[in-house]
């Protein structure tokens, strides 16, 4: 089962011990009324994991996403098992508005977030 979302805003950030991919839907005023945040963390004890949160709901782990693909403003992500979390979904596609800000935050973020999971495709 594939879930599909669609973003006006993409944000690339980097804090101590993570990466991120920022998607959002923002309101009229710029509040957001749906995320999607991809994170990839570092732990000195433990190797690197990628998290999905939606909607303050978090999932992940060191084998969440089997491999990701990025063709123009279309990321298409396709998890290991499906997603009890998320109704049992094994692929979730997002699209995002084709924006110079949007467009510059995935080319810097897509690979330092994803890494080799990122096959195929074209950006």
């Amino acid at each position: 089962m594939t879930e599909s979302r669609q973003y006006d805003t993409v944000a690339f950030d980097v804090r101590d011990n993570a990466t991120m991919l920022f998607f959002a839907k923002t309101t009229e005023v710029g509040d957001i009324s749906d995320y999607l945040l991809l994170m990839r963390t570092v732990d000195e004890e433990f190797d690197e994991s990628i998290y999905i949160e939606i909607n303050e709901q978090q999932f992940g782990g060191h084998n969440l996403i089997r491999e990701a693909a990025l063709t123009s403003n279309v990321l298409t992500l396709r998890l290991r098992q499906p997603a009890e979390e998320l109704g049992g979904i094994s692929d979730i596609v997002l699209t995002w508005a084709e924006t110079t800000e949007n467009l510059d935050s995935i080319e810097l973020g897509a690979f330092r977030v994803l890494g080799d999971t990122l096959v195929g495709g074209n950006a």
